[in-house]
């Protein structure tokens, strides 16, 4: 570990988590190849990254020096750090973010990391309570995100539902639940790979001011583990409406900041409520606001990830946990 600020070593996998995260007091290093595969797609243009978030190809990552690896995928802690990292480079403090709920089961999974030298970070809780972690210590850091300049209008009496390749990814991410809704209020699709769908891609930098013109922004997804897109719109004052399963359930006080439940029905009923009476969704969102700027704002998302690094960079043999 040197004396100036920390040097992490991670993938770029998520590009919004990405950038939030390099909001905090250290410098962060992606690797990148010609063909921008994932992980390696460098900086990229869409999102405003500062300096300290740093590329280097990924044939000169052996060569570098860092005090922290920071793997997010199994593909990282499976197969990459042993085509990129050096041997002296594995042996560094690890960590990984655990960014889903398990997919091949929902309670009985074991998780790819079974190490008590491996620092494996939960974004939910929900997360942590799924995974089958073994004797990995775990901890959980929930989202942050930055304070947008558009802030709630709501003078469009539709929804905004915010999915990439929604046509593709089917039930979990609800596909038939927004073409059911769809019929009964009048809701819009953006993102990545929307098709006849939606209404094509919002870039990151972009969308705040794009959805906040929306009544609602509604959430289809059954099984996830907690969209920043959610945590965006409630940070914007906006109401959202989704459905009470994962981390959602533990987020939304029905009624206040948002309407959630499992009943598809009574959410098309919130939203058409939302629709007709623009005061109680100014009221809903401002509910949403609060919720967001006590559990989501960035400084207090930055400074427990420093803490954690800091943490992590000075064990030796002995893990670190972190309430």
């Amino acid at each position: 570990m040197t004396n100036s600020r920390l040097k992490i070593f991670t993938w770029h996998i998520h590009g919004s988590y990405l950038f939030y995260l390099s909001q905090g007091n250290y410098d962060i290093y992606i690797p990148t190849k010609p063909e921008k595969i994932e992980g390696y797609y460098g900086r990229g243009e869409t999102f405003p990254f500062k300096k300290n978030v740093i590329e280097i190809p990924a044939e000169e990552v052996k060569n570098q020096e860092f005090d922290i690896i920071l793997y997010q995928t199994n593909q990282n802690y499976l197969i990459d750090q042993y085509e990129i990292l050096s041997a002296e480079q594995r042996e560094l403090p690890k960590v990984y973010i655990e960014h889903d709920p398990p997919r091949q089961h929902p309670t009985d999974t074991k998780h790819a990391v079974n190490d008590p030298n491996v620092n494996l970070v939960h974004v939910t809780h929900f997360n942590k309570l799924m995974w089958d972690c073994g004797e990995t210590p775990t901890t959980v850091i929930e989202h942050g995100v930055t304070a947008p300049d558009a802030l709630y209008t709501g003078e469009k009496a539709r929804g905004i539902v915010v999915i990439n390749n929604l046509p593709l990814r089917g039930r979990l991410l609800g596909l038939d639940i927004f073409l059911k809704v769809r019929e009964h209020v009048p809701i819009d699709l953006v993102g990545m790979g929307t098709g006849d769908l939606g209404l094509g891609e919002v870039l990151h930098p972009q969308l705040p001011e794009f959805i906040s013109q929306y009544r609602f922004f509604f959430n289809p997804i059954r099984y996830t583990s907690l969209g920043l897109a959610v945590c965006e719109a409630l940070m914007q004052g906006i109401p959202v409406v989704g459905l009470a399963t994962t981390e959602l359930s533990a987020v939304i006080d029905n009624g206040h900041s948002g309407f959630i439940h499992t009943d598809v029905n009574y959410l098309i009923d919130k939203m058409n409520l939302l629709l007709e009476d623009a005061e109680l969704a100014r009221q809903i969102g401002a509910g949403g606001r609060e919720l967001a700027q006590n559990r989501f704002n960035i400084m207090r998302f930055t400074h427990e990830w420093e803490q954690l690094f800091k943490n992590v960079a000075q064990q030796s043999k002995s893990p670190i946990y972190i309430s």
